[in-house]
């Protein structure tokens, strides 16, 4: 390996490190309040905007991990080094965040009943930038286990502080938990679907509630959307970036944080 991309890696690694201990840190005051906040505004939103998400969350997922709808038609690249695949990925995660915004705006800008719709759309748009993703950084999502891996990409991104060590641990001890996975026709009954989707939902809640209120809705859409593939991609990337690290022997275990 030349130099310039052993300093990448290096530069990499340390970065790796501080994002891993931000991730870990027990939620502060701000979190506490949101999180308070969100189960206020649960308890007045309308059954039929917690089933809509409810069932997009898991409907969305299921065919992600279940069908070929969201596999790339090119195959996973290969013989880049990271530093060009972290460039890839920016440009890809630029592309799709201009997507979701402008689909939430649109989305946002039509009411009630749109703004349900923007849901499994959002979701959709999410499930994507995954799978494509994956290939950015060399994995067939042929494979289920590489499905799983996104998936929990995709929990990591939006659940709370108390379930995200327990899911960085199993992207980061990939390796292990790969080998400890189940047949692919029986590992959708290992997945607790309603965790899952109230995690997400909890998540989402706080911003995404606000594109329904009338008048502001577009602006918030479109707010709300950057947001979240802004988040959804830094972990994802992220992810990948430690698998790689960890492949070439270069990074530490989760929680060994020493420089």
């Amino acid at each position: 390996m030349d130099m310039s991309g052993s300093i990448y890696e290096q530069q990499t690694a340390r970065a790796l490190k501080r994002w891993e201990l931000e991730l870990l840190k027990p939620p502060g005051f701000l979190e506490k309040t949101s999180k308070a906040v969100s189960t206020r505004i649960n308890q007045v939103i309308p059954d039929k905007v917690h089933q809509t998400i409810t069932a997009a969350v898991k409907g969305i997922v299921q065919t992600a991990l279940f069908s070929i709808e969201y596999m790339p038609k090119n195959p996973p690249l290969a013989g880049l080094s990271l530093a060009l695949r972290d460039h890839k990925a920016e440009e890809l995660l630029g592309f799709y965040k201009k997507l979701a915004a402008a689909e939430g705006a649109g989305t946002g800008a039509g009411g009630i009943l749109l703004g349900l719709a923007d849901f499994p759309i959002l979701i959709g748009i999410k499930m994507k930038f995954l799978f494509e993703l994956a290939h950015v950084y060399g994995h067939s999502t042929r494979d289920y286990r590489e499905r799983l891996f996104v998936l929990y990409l995709f929990q990591l991104a939006f659940s709370s502080p108390y379930k995200k060590p327990e899911l960085l641990r199993k992207i980061a001890l990939w390796p292990e938990t790969k080998r400890s996975l189940p047949p692919a026709e029986s590992y959708a009954r290992h997945i607790d679907w309603q965790e899952l989707q109230q995690e997400y939902r909890d998540t989402i809640d706080f911003r995404k509630m606000l594109q329904l209120v009338p008048g502001i809705g577009a602006v918030v859409g479109a707010w709300a959307n950057y947001g979240l593939l802004e988040e959804l991609g830094r972990t994802a990337m992220n992810g990948y970036r430690m698998r790689w690290l960890q492949e070439a022997g270069r990074q530490a275990e989760p929680g060994r944080l020493d420089e």
